[in-house]
């Protein structure tokens, strides 16, 4: 299992737009991904258990990667992060 943190700058959190995006980000990769914050955690292809976190800005988030091909993955959904929240 692969995992980092990331501290989210986007103005609103993980709302509705960002968490749609990332959920198709993560149906596209071949591992299993999943989001934990505030002591709750959610599977990154659920956009309502997403959204159920409640991760507002300056909030930092768990991103746990793992699979056949966590590694790549697990970079791929970083640079997601980074570029989306």
């Amino acid at each position: 299992m692969k995992s980092f943190n990331y501290v989210i700058t986007d103005e609103v959190g993980i709302h509705a737009r960002p968490a749609g995006l990332l959920v198709k980000a993560a149906k596209a990769l071949s591992s299993k991904i999943v989001v934990k914050a505030g002591g709750k955690s959610a599977d990154a292809t659920k956009l309502m258990a997403l959204m159920g976190l409640g991760v507002k800005k300056g909030a930092e988030v768990t991103v746990e990667v793992s699979g056949a091909n966590e590694a790549a993955d697990a970079a791929e959904i970083e640079s997601f992060f980074k570029n989306n929240l």
